[in-house]
């Protein structure tokens, strides 16, 4: 399978380190916002752009036949984007799966394993605590802002605090800034502090995780309870999803299945190399 990637922040670099790794796989090619995307020759292009330049270059992509995959992590915005994608992609027999990192991506799917096995009641994602990138990128993107690290800390249930530490543009007001990042959807629904730093990297970690908890009934039987935690490094991760997701795209489409897809709508299966057989035999 020929992968090209676009964009080449952390994620970008992750992915290819995957890429490189994996036993089916090649490296198409490397590209950046503002290359030709006329010139890609690939099966699956990897967008590791900003989540806010996903639908723009996912879009053109799968407009031009190619497959794409993606890490776009507003979560409220993710189901809008579905619909436009898969109807580009239906109408180019292609297929585009969005959201493919941690959270949305692989926890999506164990959250949606774990209410088949308890039906009813309650599951709380704590993620961190870690740098987020997604909302690191949004911050660093307020005008004012010359660098910028947004860390995400567990308070429990669910809910959460965002640590941003900035670096001030010269001449630029940290009240205006602190504002406009309050303002940001990113940030407008947790409990947000801005702290001023001389030096953002001093502070930088890519370090993150997850503890997602659900209690629940299954039949009639109460008390079940489940736990899943991993500690991860937030980019490396991302890419390795996002490259094992290219692998179910090209099998999809190489079956006439086209469409927009998120996580937990895809064969677990198809994210792994090798045959049917040897998958089965080595893991059910």
């Amino acid at each position: 399978m020929k992968i090209a990637i676009l964009g080449y922040g952390n994620i970008g670099r992750a992915a290819e380190e995957a890429i490189k790794a994996a036993p089916d796989m090649e490296l198409a090619g490397i590209y950046h916002h503002n290359d030709c995307l006329d010139c890609i020759d690939a099966d699956v292009v990897l967008v590791c752009t900003p989540t806010r330049e996903v639908q723009k270059f996912a879009t053109l992509l799968a407009a031009r036949g190619i497959c794409t995959v993606d890490s776009f992590d507003i979560h409220g915005q993710i189901w809008s984007l579905r619909s436009s994608l898969d109807a580009v992609c239906q109408a180019n027999h292609t297929v585009s799966i969005l959201s493919a990192g941690w959270d949305p991506g692989t926890d999506s799917m164990v959250r949606a394993l774990l209410m088949a096995m308890a039906p009813k009641g309650l599951t709380y994602t704590n993620f961190g605590p870690g740098r987020s990138m997604g909302h690191t990128v949004a911050a660093k993107a307020i005008k004012g802002v010359k660098n910028a690290l947004s860390m995400t800390i567990p308070l429990g249930t669910g809910i959460h605090r965002r640590m941003v530490y900035i670096e001030l543009e010269d001449g630029a007001d940290f009240k205006t800034v602190e504002a406009a990042i309050l303002a940001d959807d990113y940030f407008a629904h947790d409990e947000t502090h801005v702290i001023p730093v001389d030096s953002v990297d001093v502070l930088n970690n890519v370090a993150h995780g997850v503890n997602l908890v659900r209690s629940g009934v299954s039949g009639e039987t109460h008390n079940q309870r489940f736990e899943f935690n991993m500690t991860i490094n937030n980019p490396a991760l991302t890419g390795q999803v996002m490259v094992s997701c290219a692998r179910a795209a090209v099998r999809m489409r190489d079956h006439g299945e086209f469409g927009a897809k998120t996580m937990i709508e895809l064969r677990p299966i198809d994210l792994l190399p090798g045959s049917t057989e040897q998958n089965i035999k080595a893991l059910v």
